[in-house]
């Protein structure tokens, strides 16, 4: 499994961002998050282990030396990466981080977007939510729209997480963030998953139109997963679940 040692890494071409700086708030030891998602491709939590995060002022001299350097060396980056070790929203300053990025972002690399990959598991935190809506891209992730698959694929640490209560506070947004969707299948400890079926893909066109996001990113595993029964879903099979919403007017990506 894959974890990042360091606060900046990269740059990386994204399959679906384009050139992207990543920054990883979380321990380079471990993961941390309030998923353990059966396809994560930094595997599962280490139990035991005491979450370090970088500090502050850690954070701010990584990401101003790094963004300095690619400036002067005249590399322009695609976008700024808010992702690693696991849920980056976790973190305790985020807000403050994202305030800082933004200052950097426009002083070295004005024509780069912010974006946050999260499990929207925090929507309820003011803060986080406050710092979401001041990036360019916030993508949020609900992989089923039924609550049983989505526990079975995320295994959310809160034994209360309802996907339910989650669609319902992305609304917040009025729409102005990326919807993420994995979709996969297989089984998982005796438990089949597939939520590519007809109910569980009519359950979320049903919860996309409810949230009605400005873009949506569906796609499948690309990389090793801590179990090994799972299967990727074909590029043709993901344009067949996109068409119906292209076809309502709904921006969507597959990869």
């Amino acid at each position: 499994m894959m974890t990042f040692d360091g606060v900046v890494y990269g740059p990386v071409q994204s399959r679906r961002l384009g050139l992207s700086l990543g920054i990883n708030l979380l321990p380079t030891e471990n993961k941390v998050c309030s998923f353990e998602c059966v396809y994560c491709e930094c595997g599962f939590t280490k139990k035991g282990v005491t979450a370090k995060f970088p500090s502050f002022q850690k954070v701010e001299e990584e990401m101003t030396t790094c963004l300095r350097n690619l400036n002067a060396e005249g590399k322009q980056l695609d976008v700024i990466t808010f992702a690693g070790n696991g849920e980056p929203t976790l973190y305790p300053h985020f807000e403050k981080v994202i305030d800082l990025t933004i200052r950097l972002r426009d002083q070295f690399h004005p024509n780069s977007k912010i974006s946050v990959l999260t499990n929207a598991t925090r929507l309820s935190n003011e803060s986080v939510v406050r710092a979401l809506k001041k990036v360019d891209n916030n993508i949020l992730k609900i992989d089923s729209a039924i609550n049983s698959t989505a526990k079975l694929i995320d295994v959310p640490v809160d034994s209360h997480y309802d996907v339910n209560t989650v669609i319902e506070q992305m609304s917040q947004f009025n729409g102005e963030f990326i919807l993420q969707t994995m979709f996969l299948r297989g089984t998982v400890e005796g438990n089949v998953i597939d939520n590519t079926t007809e109910e569980e893909v009519n359950a979320w066109y049903e919860a996309v139109e409810r949230m009605s996001p400005k873009q949506i990113m569906i796609y499948s595993i690309d990389r090793e997963t801590p179990y090994k029964e799972l299967e990727k879903v074909s590029h043709e099979e993901l344009e067949k679940i996109a068409d119906p919403l292209r076809k309502k007017g709904f921006d969507v990506m597959s990869a």
